[in-house]
């Protein structure tokens, strides 16, 4: 994955935001792009390549407008989708004779073949931006623009999975090879096509590869969803997603668990977290167990023993015990969390 780093610090103050300006309209498109406080502007951002994608870690500290006129598209399109996924801080959209306001974990896109206009309020912002090729989407243009500058959650469904895999992407970029390029790629555009095609309710408009790609995905945010609920079995997951119970099973064979191993891992994971949690602390150990899922204390018990090596009591025991003298709490043993 190809990195370029871009930044105003070690730039003259007078020049600052001159140089930020001429960097996004070279790298992103034409824009017309100013700010109140161009004498004293900080930002910086990474530029990922990742094939035909780009991804735009960035923070800036003062107040930024930039404008895509009619002029600027007829100079020059990339024809992009651009995503964008404000972290902390606000920013202000316009597109298509719609306008909004977005906050943290709220993403939206915008179409670089349509004049649009964005607005960072008063610093510091941070947040990630994905720019896609329209040609990779299998969408009908027509389609995507009724959702631009619609707010889409980055904490929910298939937009967690989306913003979840861009955050990681961006804070570890140094632990992909280039290998790792092509199917990262191939999963961040079918990641960014089901988001898109969830908020438009146009998921039967997916090509079955994508579909198919997707569908694990949307299963383990489900599971991940109802890990309280004591009926979420192979059957109750397979009749939500309108498959078989056996093309489920088929779906984790290749994976490290079967589904119902990978249900008990979530369910005894989130109770170990509430556990070492001190605002848990007073919560009794069934009660926290009940969250998850076990209606059986003496099952729980047993399956987190033989998981972490320690009884739950013991566990939090362990933890809190370490805690109180140590700001390193020991911690057991770890199954992980990768399917």
């Amino acid at each position: 994955m190809i990195e370029t780093v871009f930044r105003t610090e070690g730039v003259p103050a007078a020049e600052r935001f001159g140089y930020w300006r001429e960097c996004m309209t070279r790298l992103l498109c034409p824009m017309d792009m100013s700010s109140d406080d161009d004498s004293t502007f900080r930002a910086e951002t990474r530029l990922l390549q990742l094939g035909a994608l780009s991804i735009w870690p960035g923070a800036m500290q003062q107040s930024m407008r930039c404008r895509r006129t009619p002029r600027l598209i007829r100079q020059s399109d990339p024809e992009n989708y651009h995503l964008s996924l404000p972290m902390n801080g606000s920013m202000a959209v316009s597109q298509a004779g719609r306008e909004a306001v977005h906050g943290a974990d709220e993403m939206y896109v915008v179409d670089t073949s349509q004049p649009y206009e964005c607005r960072v309020f008063d610093g510091p912002l941070r947040g990630v931006g994905l720019e896609v090729p329209k040609s990779l989407v299998p969408l009908p243009v027509h389609t995507v623009g009724r959702l631009l500058t619609r707010r889409m959650r980055a904490q929910e469904g298939v937009g967690a999975l989306l913003g979840g895999f861009l955050a990681r992407l961006a804070e570890d970029s140094a632990a992909y090879k280039p290998a790792d390029e092509q199917r990262l790629e191939t999963v961040l555009i079918d990641l960014f096509t089901a988001t898109l095609a969830h908020h438009l309710d146009a998921d039967d408009d997916l090509p079955p590869e994508t579909r198919h790609r997707t569908l694990p995905l949307r299963i383990r945010t489900f599971i991940q969803h109802h890990l309280h609920d004591p009926g979420l079995t192979p059957g109750a997951i397979a009749a939500a997603h309108h498959i078989s119970t056996s093309y489920l099973h088929a779906l984790f064979r290749n994976q490290d668990r079967t589904v119902s191993a990978w249900i008990r891992h979530q369910r005894l994971e989130h109770a170990r977290r509430d556990l070492a949690d001190r605002a848990h602390y007073t919560a009794p150990v069934h009660r926290i167990a009940a969250r998850w899922g076990f209606t059986h204390h003496a099952v729980f018990t047993r399956a987190f023993t033989a998981a972490y090596g320690l009884s739950p009591r013991d566990y939090r025991h362990q933890v809190h015990a370490a805690s109180s003298s140590d700001p390193g709490p020991t911690k057991p043993r770890s199954l992980g969390t990768a399917l």
